[in-house]
């Protein structure tokens, strides 16, 4: 039996004043997740006045369930220090993955304080209603 070696993630960073952007090539899975949820927090450290983390996808290849996780700690960071989160340029794959495990509003929603939409970033519009799921048959009315 032959084993692929794990596809590695390279971040190239690219730092402004009050935004950074990263971009990743790879995959985001199990192998790779903390090292970008590392960056992340290390940019956000050293940058205490940024404004914008832009998450360039284009390039990202496949995203387990570690991969989400870890966009879903940056959303949680980034929005504790007042950053507003952008995934630009997302493949269809990810916005698969986002739109199934409904995540996609919550990763790309302004931050408390803003009403902005991230560039890159395409808001839910082709008018389907989004129906709140059922809490299961244990929920009290």
């Amino acid at each position: 039996m032959t084993m692929t070696p794990p596809a590695h993630l390279r971040l190239t960073t690219v730092d402004t004043e009050d935004t950074v952007r990263i971009e990743l090539h790879g995959d985001l899975d199990y192998d790779n997740a903390d090292r970008l949820v590392a960056a992340v927090t290390a940019k956000l450290a050293e940058h205490p006045h940024l404004d914008d983390l832009h998450l360039h996808c284009a390039e990202l290849g496949t995203v387990d369930t570690m991969g989400l996780s870890a966009l879903l700690m940056i959303r949680r960071r980034t929005g504790e220090a007042g950053v507003r989160l952008h995934l630009d340029e997302r493949g269809t794959g990810l916005d698969r993955l986002l739109d199934i495990t409904g995540t996609l509003e919550h990763l790309t929603a302004p931050v408390a304080g803003t009403d902005e939409t991230g560039a890159g970033e395409t808001p839910v519009t082709n008018g389907e209603a989004t129906m709140p799921r059922s809490a299961g048959p244990d929920a009290t009315p």
